[in-house]
């Protein structure tokens, strides 16, 4: 079973927590003012890395909080988790 590290209640089963996709995601300032291509990409281009990715979850059966944590898309395992807003620990910028 997947365990997922929640800042707040700590290692918990996969099935509490709902996926909310890619994290550090920025939504575009003036959506009015974005052109239809920028829209898209902001809607569907997603990174898809080998290795550590940052993603948003949600503890549904707990906490009921949303938090950011990176995740090695090759092992499946998490390697830090922490709240929205904050920093990525590992230093890496969303390229």
């Amino acid at each position: 079973m997947l365990l997922v590290p929640c800042p707040w209640c700590g290692p918990r089963p996969e099935v509490e927590f709902r996926y909310g996709g890619e994290a550090h995601i920025v939504r575009p300032a003036d959506p009015e003012a974005v052109t239809d291509e920028e829209w898209g990409e902001f809607l569907y281009a997603r990174t898809n890395p080998k290795g550590a990715h940052a993603e948003r979850w949600y503890h549904l059966h707990g906490c009921g909080r949303f938090f950011n944590a990176l995740r090695d898309t090759v092992s499946d395992r998490f390697t830090a988790s922490y709240e929205i807003g904050a920093p990525r620990p590992d230093g890496a910028e969303k390229s």
